[in-house]
């Protein structure tokens, strides 16, 4: 038996996403730019997706680009962000707790000239409104934070920040990698405000290898340049024969994960709940990271090695992680950024749940590192 809690990792492709991309890729084949019978359906299926997509997300269709990931929305809206804006200003605002996805372009535009500030978190891994608004200045031109961190839970208020933006009057855009928010906390683009959205598809049970990025319309941000050229796909934005498949899974998935949203976000926090319960009852020192997040739990057992933990939870079939697996085992900056000891940070486990969790998923993690601590607990000290 398998208990998978890496969640925010990736998470199991469900039933009717995996149909959807069976069916596309076995009957609805062919490539949307065809003027034939089967070209013509496989574009139908790809408007039918965005619009849908668009609801879940609380946008209009025409503002939903389909890219192949959430990394690669990220890039497009961080360098054709500022590539845009340039001209008013080179000033950049984010945090030292992004995904690579943002971190790693942010670090190619600083070589660009352009001037980068990376705010510190708040306890949570969360940036406040003051932060973002003492480091404003008036060359400001991009403000990206990502709204669910994606090793603590902590969620960015995202709309008071744009709210304050507007009332200062900056021309700056706001861009949110909400890849572990979308489905996962309440936020439609609307109440959200930012003028860019990277999503992706493989956080919410749709396959890997398909993400999107939101432009809102009637703004300067619908100029945004290609980040890929070619044959001018996606209305000129993103070019590059669409992936119907999987856009028709994103978009199952999305239907269904609005759908069901209240009950899973409940299901979440109250598993999240009795791991907490558990394991700050069982095990004496452990420590909880608390985030607002319902689907991540960040834990530490100090003067514990993660990897040693991970390893027999392993052997136990039970899936957790010490970070992002971005870091392919890396230890966190995320952590770090936050300030806390090394102890601390190097006895870090990340516990992430889904629709799919179970109350005995949780019961076998929580008897695993009870087990995992008494037993190791000669070996590691």
């Amino acid at each position: 038996m398998t208990v998978y809690l890496d969640n925010a990792a990736t998470t199991r492709v469900c039933t009717e996403a995996a149909d959807a991309a069976y069916k596309m890729m076995t009957e609805g084949f062919g490539n949307p730019s065809s003027t034939h019978q089967l070209g013509r359906e496989a574009r139908t299926v790809l408007e039918e997706s965005r619009a849908t997509l668009a609801k879940a997300l609380g946008a209009k269709p025409e503002e939903v680009f389909f890219t192949s990931c959430g990394s690669e929305s990220d890039n497009w809206a961080i360098f054709s962000g500022a590539e845009l804006m340039k001209r008013r200003g080179k000033h950049i605002i984010s945090s030292e707790v992004e995904h690579a996805a943002v971190l790693r372009p942010l670090d190619i535009l600083e070589k660009r000239g352009f001037d980068v500030t990376r705010l510190k978190p708040e306890k949570d891994g969360s940036i406040s409104v003051g932060a973002v608004m003492d480091a404003l200045r008036d060359d400001t031109v991009l403000i990206s934070l990502m709204l669910v961190n994606n090793e603590t839970g902590g969620v960015t208020d995202i709309s008071a920040i744009s709210q304050a933006l507007k009332k200062s009057g900056s021309a700056a855009l706001l861009h949110t990698d909400a890849v572990q928010g979308f489905l996962k906390v309440p936020f439609s683009a609307k109440t959200l405000g930012a003028d860019m959205i990277s999503i992706s598809g493989h956080k919410i049970h749709a396959p890997k290898g398909i993400g999107a990025l939101y432009v809102r319309g009637g703004t300067k941000a619908i100029n945004l340049s290609p980040l890929i050229f070619g044959g001018g796909h996606e209305l000129g934005k993103r070019s590059g024969t669409e992936a119907i498949p999987q856009i028709a899974a994103f978009a199952k998935a999305a239907e269904l994960g609005s759908s069901l949203f209240e009950e899973s976000h409940k299901k979440m926090a109250e598993l999240k709940g009795l791991a907490v319960r558990r394991l700050t009852s069982e095990n004496d020192g452990l420590l909880i990271l608390y985030g607002e997040a319902p689907h991540i739990l960040s834990i530490s057992l100090p003067n514990y090695k993660s990897e040693v933990i991970m390893n027999y939870l392993d052997g136990m079939g039970i899936c957790v992680s010490k970070s992002s697996a971005c870091k392919k085992g890396g230890r966190s900056y995320v952590l770090e950024a936050l300030g806390l000891p090394n102890n601390v940070i190097d006895g870090a486990l990340r516990i992430s749940f889904s629709r799919f969790t179970t109350e005995d998923d949780v019961n076998a993690l929580c008897d695993g590192i009870k087990s995992a601590r008494e037993k190791l607990c000669t070996v590691l000290h």
